[in-house]
């Protein structure tokens, strides 16, 4: 189950990029669920990882690896998360590192390793160093549609998203694929998401432009409440497009970059919530008025994360009141309640506080009906405003987690 159409794009192929896809067999025989990504010489890399303090074996590797030296390939498994896995996590991701690192020629630090499903089972090493061979044997430049299904667990379809813009004058590429659909809570936001450009980008600004993407789409979403232990979000840049290397001294020619950027990831991590497990809406939650970003996040999360909410949502129940009870638990200091009003989509619910006059059980049936809904709320306290992007709660969530091991 998931809300909306989104087919996968034509994806524009990144020059200094190629994507090999294999089976391992980790959970079943035949599953496409090893993915390779090969970089070229002098690409640069940078990612944002989960905050999990259990974070998994994989997330400590890689960042240790990307501290140590230039990536030249990235090494993907789904079907188990090697997180929980102690010490012997860690030699079972670096086996797999120093596997694919002799196949390539290159370095086991410059091998990232990235895993994702069960936690708590040891890893599968021999089968996934098994897979590696045919994973190394298809590498293809034009291989996005197919890294987007490996690297897929309990989502119901790939996900990926791709842009071309002029810069100066020289087109630009940015390709990405995400996955998630369960276990999904910003700072990261289980996902996993990989972005590519040919765009020639200086190390520091590449951190800062991921940074601010992921701010502003990964960590903007929300499932169920759970941050993984697994999360990450990687961003290479290859330098092969020609045009001027971006740096913090000529924004003015990076900045449509960063706004393409900023969309594209937008559009990997509305996938994830379109996709969420067992979802029947797409919602936004967004949150003005505030007196600082804070407050306006407090809110959004409070009414997105709220049990109540989200099962009326599935009901397509315009049981307003459980969104204003989130909104005053939010714990925002000094609430004067009598400047709130609250909407779904345009039609107000809440005025001033109260049941808005002009509203009707019919007006809000019509909204909650649909497939896509805003949730705005106007908190009467200052200019900030942001934008959380959630889903309902469904009998088949419940399902899906229930049985998620069997």
């Amino acid at each position: 189950m998931a809300v909306g159409h989104a087919p996968l794009p034509n994806f524009h192929p990144i020059a200094g990029v190629r994507i090999g896809v294999g089976s391992a067999g980790i959970k079943k025989p035949g599953r496409k669920d090893l993915v390779v990504f090969e970089l070229c010489e002098g690409a640069q890399t940078t990612a944002v990882f989960t905050s999990n303090a259990f974070c998994a074996a994989p997330v400590m590797l890689a960042k240790r690896h990307l501290a140590e030296s230039a990536p030249r390939y990235l090494l993907i498994n789904t079907g188990n998360a090697n997180a929980g896995t102690g010490r012997q996590g860690l030699d079972n991701a670096m086996r797999c590192c120093e596997t694919l690192a002799q196949l390539g020629a290159v370095a086991s630090e410059q091998v990232l390793p990235f895993s994702t499903g069960v936690i708590g089972e040891p890893l599968p090493v021999d089968k996934i160093v098994a897979g590696l061979p045919s994973a190394l044997g298809n590498l293809s430049d034009n291989a996005w549609a197919e890294a987007a299904q490996g690297i897929m667990t309990t989502d119901t379809r790939p996900k990926g998203a791709t842009m071309r813009l002029d810069i100066d004058g020289v087109a630009v590429h940015i390709s990405g694929v995400s996955k998630g659909a369960g276990m999904i809570k910003p700072n990261m936001a289980t996902m996993l998401g990989f972005v590519a450009t040919d765009a020639d980008i200086e190390p520091e600004l590449l951190q800062r432009m991921l940074t601010a993407a992921a701010n502003k789409s990964f960590n903007r979403i929300t499932v169920d409440g759970d941050t993984s232990t697994n999360d990450a979000c990687v961003l290479v840049a290859t330098g092969r497009s020609g045009t001027p290397k971006f740096t913090q001294d000529n924004a003015e020619l990076w900045r449509p970059f960063q706004e393409a950027l900023d969309g594209l990831m937008q559009q990997l991590a509305h996938a994830i919530v379109r996709d969420a497990e067992g979802a029947t809406k797409f919602v936004a939650v967004n949150v003005q008025g505030a007196a600082v970003l804070s407050e306006a996040l407090d809110v959004a999360y409070t009414i997105a994360h709220s049990p109540l909410v989200k099962t009326a949502l599935f009901a397509s129940d315009p049981n307003w009141g459980r969104i204003l009870a989130a909104v005053g638990r939010a714990g925002l200091q000094n609430l004067e309640v009598e400047r709130i009003n609250i909407y779904l989509n345009e039609v107000c619910i809440v005025e001033g506080g109260a049941r808005a006059a002009s509203y009707t059980e019919e007006a809000g049936q019509a909204v909650m009906d649909l497939e896509e809904i805003t949730i705005r709320v106007d908190l009467g306290r200052g200019e900030v405003e942001d934008t959380v992007w959630t889903c309902d709660f469904s009998h088949e969530y419940v399902t899906i987690n229930a049985e998620y091991r069997t």
